[in-house]
C-alpha cells in the first residue's frame, strides 16, 4: 500500500497482467496492455513509474529513463574500480563529460509534463544514484555538478521522492555544495531549485534544511550576488515559509519566517523587489517578501525599509507595461504589508487608493487582478471610515459594480467584491435611518463632498458618517443589490460575504 492507503503494483506484477491477458485472454498486444491499465486505474492503483511496455514485444531495457539509469550506475560503479588513482573524485575526464550528457538528458525527459519519466525515474532508484554522485563530485567538477543538481531538482516531484531524498542524505550534499560554490551561478541556481522541491510538501526536509543553517546561506548569497539574479533562491525562500504538508498538524514555518527576519533578509527582499520590472526575479522576490511578512513587526519593518514605495512603483510599472503577472504579485504582497494598521496610513498618504484604481482601469479585462486590488482596499478599510470614505472617492464603488457586472462567473473576484463593499460601508451604521432621505440627491457632487471633508474636516467629524451613508446610498441606487444578490445565488462561496454586504448597506431582508 502507498501513502494514504493508496494502491501500489510493482513493474513484475504489472507486466504479469498484460502477459496474461495475452496468453489466457487471447488478446493482442496493444489491448492488453490498455485493458490492464483500465483495470488497474478502475481499481485506485497508482502505477505511476511503471514502465507501460508489451512483454514479448518491448523492454523496461528500451525505455530511455531506465537506459540512462544503466549507463549512469556503470560510470559510477567503474569509478569504484578505478580507486582513487583516477582524477576528481575517481571519475575520468570522459566519464565526467558522458556524465554531464546523460544528466542533461535526465532533465529533459523528467521535464516532459505528463511523460511519467520522473516517476519512473525515482522508482528505479534515480535519486538515490544523483544523491551518491552529488556527494562523490569535486569542485573541479563544475559541469556535471551542476547537471546532476538540475536532474535532482527534476526528480523531486512527490512526497516518496522527497522523502527518499531526505533518507538519502540529499539536504546535508546539497547545502555543502551550495557553501563551496558561491560564486558559481549555475551550481546556485540548480541547487536552490533542489531544496524548493524537496521542501515542497515536506516539513521534515522544511526543518532539515533549517536545521543546516540554510537561512544565513540565503541572506549571504542574496547580499554576494547582484540583486535577482537567482530566481529560484526567493523560490526557496517561498517554500520553506510556506505550510504545505497536511501530514503535520502545526508547522513551524511561523517560526522560521521570524528567524529570516531577525537576520535582515526583509531588506534585502526589498532591495530585490526595488529593482522592478527589469528583474527578471520580481515576481519569485515579490512572493518572498509575502511570505516573510508574518507579523505587524515584521511589516513594519519592511516598510520602514521603504518597502512601500518600492511596491507602489512596482505596481504603477505593471499597468503602464500591462503585467498582470507583476501586477498580481505586487497587489498580493501590498495586501500583506496592509495588515499593519501603520502601513494603512502610510499606503493611503502615498496615494496608494488613487494608484489601485488606476491600476484597475489599466487592467481591467482581467478578474483575477481586480481581485486582489479588491483585496487591499478591502484591507485598508478595515475599521477604518475614513479610509473607506478615501476608496470611495477614489472609484472603489464603481470598480465593484463594473467589475461584477462583466465578471459574474469569477467566483472568487465576487467573493472579494462583496469583502470590499462590507467594509466600504460597514462603519456607523446607526445613522442610517437618518440620512435615508438623502437618496434622491445624491449625484456627483457626492465627490465634492469628500474632497470638502478631507480639506477641512477632521476623521472624527459628524460629517464623516454622514458621507459613508451617502456611500451606502450611491452604491443602491446604482443596483449593487441585485448584483449582489445574483453573486450569492450563483455562487456558494459568496454566499456568507454577499449576506454581510447586504445587511451592511442597511437591507433588511439580507438573507434571503
Amino acid at each position: 500500500m502507498g501513502p494514504k492507503g493508496v494502491r501500489v503494483i510493482s513493474q513484475e506484477a504489472f507486466d504479469e497482467l498484460v502477459r496474461e491477458n495475452m496468453e489466457d485472454l487471447g488478446m493482442d498486444p496493444a489491448d492488453a496492455l490498455q485493458d490492464a491499465i483500465e483495470t488497474l486505474t478502475l481499481q485506485g492503483v497508482d502505477f505511476s513509474g511503471i514502465v507501460t511496455c508489451i512483454p514479448g514485444v518491448s523492454s523496461v531495457k528500451d525505455n530511455p529513463v531506465i537506459q540512462s539509469l544503466d549507463r549512469l550506475e556503470e560510470i559510477v560503479s567503474r569509478s569504484k574500480d578505478q580507486g582513487n588513482e583516477a582524477p576528481t573524485s575517481g571519475f575520468g575526464d570522459k566519464d565526467l563529460e558522458e556524465m554531464a550528457d546523460l544528466l542533461d538528458t535526465f532533465s529533459d525527459l523528467c521535464c516532459n509534463e505528463g511523460s511519467g519519466n520522473a516517476s519512473i525515474a525515482t522508482r528505479n532508484g534515480g535519486v538515490e544514484l544523483v544523491c551518491s554522485i552529488c556527494s562523490k563530485l569535486s569542485l573541479g567538477c563544475e559541469l556535471p555538478l551542476a547537471s546532476a543538481l538540475k536532474t535532482m531538482a527534476s526528480f523531486l516531484h512527490d512526497i516518496q521522492s522527497t522523502e527518499t531524498f531526505r533518507k538519502s542524505g540529499g539536504p546535508k550534499i546539497v547545502v555543502d555544495i551550495l557553501n563551496a560554490s558561491r560564486q558559481n551561478f549555475e551550481i546556485l541556481n540548480n541547487g536552490f531549485s533542489v531544496v524548493a522541491a524537496a521542501a515542497t510538501g515536506n516539513e521534515l526536509l522544511k526543518e532539515s534544511f533549517m536545521d543546516l543553517k540554510i537561512d544565513e546561506l540565503l541572506i549571504q548569497i542574496m547580499r554576494e550576488q547582484k540583486k535577482g539574479s537567482i530566481q529560484s533562491l526567493y523560490d526557496a525562500v517561498r517554500v520553506l515559509l510556506t505550510a504545505d504538508d497536511n501530514r503535520v498538524l502545526a508547522s513551524q514555518v511561523f517560526g522560521y519566517a521570524r528567524r529570516f527576519a531577525k537576520m535582515g533578509i526583509a531588506g534585502a527582499l526589498v532591495d530585490a523587489v526595488r529593482e522592478g520590472l527589469s528583474s527578471p526575479s520580481l515576481i519569485s522576490a515579490s512572493i518572498a517578501l509575502k511570505a516573510v511578512a508574518v507579523n505587524d513587526e515584521i511589516c513594519r519593518s519592511i516598510a520602514e525599509d521603504g518597502g512601500i514605495d518600492a511596491v507602489l512603483q512596482c505596481i504603477d510599472d505593471s499597468g503602464t507595461q500591462n503585467n498582470k503577472a507583476v501586477a498580481r504579485a505586487c497587489c498580493s504582497l501590498l495586501s500583506k504589508l496592509a495588515g499593519s494598521d501603520a502601513n494603512k496610513s502610510a499606503i493611503v498618504e502615498k496615494g496608494g487608493m488613487d494608484r489601485l484604481i488606476k491600476l484597475s482601469s489599466k487592467l481591467f479585462d482581467d478578474p483575477s487582478v481586480l481581485q486582489e486590488i479588491m483585496s487591499i482596499i478591502c484591507t485598508l478599510s478595515l475599521r477604518s471610515p475614513d479610509n473607506a470614505a478615501r476608496a470611495v472617492e477614489a472609484g472603489a464603488g464603481e470598480l465593484a459594480i463594473q467589475a461584477m457586472q462583466k465578471f459574474p462567473s469569477a467566483h472568487q473576484m465576487q467573493k472579494q467584491s462583496c469583502l470590499m463593499i462590507r467594509n466600504l460601508v460597514a462603519r456607523n451604521q446607526e445613522n442610517r435611518q437618518v440620512f435615508a432621505t438623502l437618496k434622491p440627491y445624491v449625484n456627483s457632487d457626492f465627490f465634492w463632498l469628500i474632497e470638502i471633508h478631507f480639506e477641512y474636516f477632521h476623521v472624527d467629524h459628524i460629517f464623516l458618517p454622514l458621507l459613508l451613508q451617502i456611500c451606502r446610498t450611491l452604491l443602491l441606487n446604482n443596483g449593487i443589490e441585485k448584483i449582489i444578490r445574483k453573486a450569492k445565488e450563483n455562487h456558494e462561496s459568496c454566499k456568507e460575504a454577499a449576506t454581510d454586504a447586504l445587511r451592511d448597506l442597511g437591507l433588511d431582508n439580507y438573507n434571503l
